[in-house]
């Protein structure tokens, strides 16, 4: 790689880094405020059409207060007990059920809210509700019916038109668009207005009107819901959300009512199987009783023991008769002589008995008295005698009778008292036997009570039912519409506006290939940027602007690359040659030479330009003067320099040089050895010969002027230089084909120079106010 000699850019002499200017990004909008200004009154009227054409949608609010506690049944009721429903409602589940697709399915086929009906107007149609006489009722529909809009005018009271077609009313008819039927509302007259009707399929009507649902509690912690509806038409959404309160309570009563009817067949079922449980243990009790012989086993047992008592008594008086007995035998059993005590008689009822006693005693005692008197052989004493041993065989006799009763007895006591304790000991089995069934019949019996009661208390409560919700505010709509906000749609209409002249002024700009700003130059090529000239403000038949005293920002931007060339020289003492050339034509090459000769020219610098551009030469023409003969005639050797310089009008020291006439081969002339000692002549003449060359993007005769040349400035253009040229540029400039090769940027536009700050210009004279003279060759 070549390196440039002076590689020096001028403004690395006043230290200034490039940097983003933010000002320089909104001046090249700002230049194309016309297009800004058209585009904003364009979208300002779209707006207003906009406007005209938009329904105003107001808004429907409704609130609803979500209950926490259940009413109807008490807490302590059957289903609380169960733990079959909880004693309050979670207001997130009470929102989703609001919103949900069942609810406002419900909500639509009640109020036919999948057919709109509307009125005709100039721009859009405006849509009603109660007011329309019709109701459309669509039975057997078909595709073609969501897709087009029906217009139903009147005829008379019996007949409507369907799309021109006639129809009776309130019958069921067959159209294209399915099996319909149009009811009445109100009289029907050929003076009504038509009505436009647009049916839309039924479930997407639902999922239109859930879409435009909102439901929002009131706080964080509040129990209150919050029901908004967008509607076109008020009284329609006041009907939709009221319709939908209506339905949220009918659907928690028949829940409510469900579940009590559900609790109620439930407890029927128990009551039926308990009933049949009970019965059954109830037969159980009264088969063991009826088996085991008992009625009540307590009372049984204390009957049992005092019968027991009563029998040992007995028994006790039937032993001690027995042993009564057994005393009388033995007293009978005595002789007759021997004497003995009477038996006792006590406890024996037996009168014969007695008697016979009585009376043996009695013969006793008076035996004992004629004993003592009488001899054992007197018949008194004999027959004494005779009647106790008859008396005594009676009274054995007797005794041997009642001996039988009494053992008899005494059997009978002794089986008596065995049994009855037989029986008093199978008393605690029965006991616990009979209180194990006992005990089911009291838990059945239990069970069955409870049910009856409970069933009662669920019957009350169904009957009781009512909502856990209530109505705080009723549907209710703005008083204004909330949409369109006229303020916001022209707002976004005029954003839009604005962004359209600024998308295609970016979009322009990203599919521009040309040169725009430094940044594209300087991310390109390391050549040097030597200065910038913005476009010429000044009106001028000519190109030349530089004038004495001008104050303007072309003059000083001129100026600052006349006070750059100083370093671009070797010595200060010699002429310099500065060759100006460009890639294609049109950059601004004799602009900028010529009104930088001007400047040369009045700080008492001899200067000469020389129009080079023997192809297409344009100096002369932007001065007015004459090209009868010029560089073409001094290169054939048929004029000399002195022959050829021409003053410029207006300043001192300043000359040049026309092209002459055109030759048909530029560049073999520009080869001959007399463009040496041209340049060796003009350089003893002249501090300063500027050269206005050709395009170096087209032809050769620039390159072949630039060894002649001190120093070569490359004009680049702004919006008029391809991008692609640069590199060309850069290519020449690392191998070093052209001496000290700079860049100046001609035509920038105002906001696009970093360096600039164009109140600059105001100062030093500028006026934005008058005329745009572009600057260019």
């Amino acid at each position: 790689m070549v390196t440039n000699p002076n590689p020096y850019t001028p403004y690395q002499a006043y230290e200034i880094e490039p940097q983003v200017n933010l000002r320089a990004m909104l001046m090249r909008y700002v230049r194309n405020w016309p297009w800004f200004v058209a585009s904003l009154i364009l979208a300002l009227a779209a707006a207003y059409v906009y406007s005209l054409y938009q329904s105003p949608v107001y808004k429907v609010q409704a609130s609803l207060l979500i209950k926490d506690e259940k009413k109807g049944m008490s807490q302590e009721s059957l289903m609380k007990e169960l733990d079959l429903f909880s004693s309050s409602k979670v207001v997130e589940n009470e929102m989703e059920i609001l919103k949900s697709f069942t609810l406002m399915d419900r909500v639509v086929n009640n109020l036919g809210l999948d057919v709109r009906y509307y009125h005709p107007t100039k721009t859009v149609n405006k849509e009603i509700y109660n007011e329309s006489p019709i109701r459309l009722l669509v039975e057997k529909p078909v595709s073609e019916l969501y897709n087009e809009e029906l217009e139903i005018s009147f005829v008379d009271g019996k007949t409507v038109k369907l799309n021109g077609t006639a129809y009776p009313v309130n019958q069921s008819i067959k159209t294209p668009y399915g099996q319909l039927r149009v009811f009445a509302r109100k009289p029907l007259t050929s003076v009504l207005e038509p009505v436009i009707v647009a049916v839309a399929d039924h479930a997407g009507a639902v999922e239109g009107y859930l879409a435009g649902l909102k439901v929002e509690p009131t706080a964080k912690q509040s129990t209150v819901l919050v029901m908004t509806l967008e509607e076109t038409v008020p009284d329609k959404g006041e009907a939709i959300l009221n319709q939908l309160i209506s339905e949220y309570n009918r659907e928690a009563i028949v829940d409510k009512n469900k579940e009590a009817n559900n609790t109620l067949n439930f407890i029927e079922d128990r009551l039926a199987l308990i009933s049949g449980e009970l019965s059954t243990v109830e037969k159980e009790v009264e088969l063991y009783k009826s088996t085991q012989g008992i009625t009540d086993l307590s009372v049984q047992a204390q009957t049992f023991l005092t019968t027991v008592k009563e029998n040992d008594t007995q028994l006790t008086e039937t032993n001690m008769r027995l042993n009564a007995l057994n005393d009388i035998e033995r007293y009978i059993q005595h002789q007759s002589n021997e004497k003995g005590l009477a038996p006792a008689t006590l406890g024996f009822s037996d009168p014969i008995l007695t008697g016979l006693l009585t009376k043996v005693a009695e013969l006793e005692l008076k035996r004992e008295e004629v004993s003592r008197t009488m001899s054992p052989n007197n018949p008194l004493l004999q027959s004494l005698d005779s009647q106790l041993k008859t008396m005594k065989a009676s009274i054995g006799e007797n005794v041997q009778t009642i001996r039988q009763q009494l053992t008899s007895n005494q059997n009978q006591l002794v089986a008596n008292n065995k049994r009855i304790e037989s029986m008093i000991r199978t008393v605690p089995g029965k006991e616990r036997a009979l209180l194990n069934i006992t005990r089911q019949q009291a838990i059945k019996n239990g069970l069955y009570t409870y049910l009856l009661q409970k069933r009662e208390e669920t019957a009350l409560s169904a009957a009781s039912t009512v909502s856990d919700s209530r109505t705080v505010d009723a549907a209710r709509t703005s008083s204004k519409p909330i949409k369109p906000v006229k303020l916001m749609i022209f707002a976004l209409f005029a954003a839009f506006g604005m962004l359209v002249p600024i998308g295609f002024i970016t979009a322009k700009d990203a599919l521009n290939n040309r040169v725009l700003r430094r940044s594209d130059v300087e991310d390109v090529t390391q050549i040097p940027i030597l200065g910038e000239v913005v476009k010429s403000r000044q009106l001028t038949a000519d190109n030349l602007v530089f004038r004495p005293r001008m104050q303007s920002v072309v003059g000083e931007q001129i100026r600052a690359i006349r006070t750059n060339l100083q370093f671009l020289r070797s010595d200060p003492h010699d002429s310099q040659v500065l060759l100006f050339t460009s890639s294609i034509s049109g950059e601004g090459k004799s602009f900028i030479s010529l009104n930088l000769g001007a400047s040369l020219a009045l700080v008492d610098r001899p200067t000469v330009i020389l129009e080079m551009d023997l192809r297409k030469p344009k100096l002369h023409k932007s001065l007015h003067i004459e090209n009868r003969a010029g560089l073409s005639n001094y290169l054939i050797g048929e004029a000399t320099i002195d022959e050829l310089l021409q003053p410029i009008m207006g300043y001192e020291n300043y000359y040049i040089i026309t092209a002459g006439p055109l030759p048909p081969n530029p560049a073999e002339l520009l080869s001959s050895p007399r463009l040496a000692q041209l340049f060796s002549e003009l350089k003893e003449r002249f501090d300063y010969v500027l050269v206005d060359s050709p395009p170096v993007g087209l032809v050769t005769d620039s390159q072949l002027i630039a060894p002649f040349a001190d120093a070569t400035m490359f004009l680049v253009r702004h919006d008029h230089t391809p991008k692609n040229h640069l590199k060309m540029v850069d290519t020449m400039y690392k191998e070093n084909r052209f001496q000290k090769l700079s860049i100046i940027l001609n035509g920038v536009g105002e906001g696009e120079s970093y360096y600039y700050n164009y109140s600059y210009g105001d100062y030093y004279g500028g006026s934005s106010k008058k005329g745009q003279l572009e600057s260019g060759a």
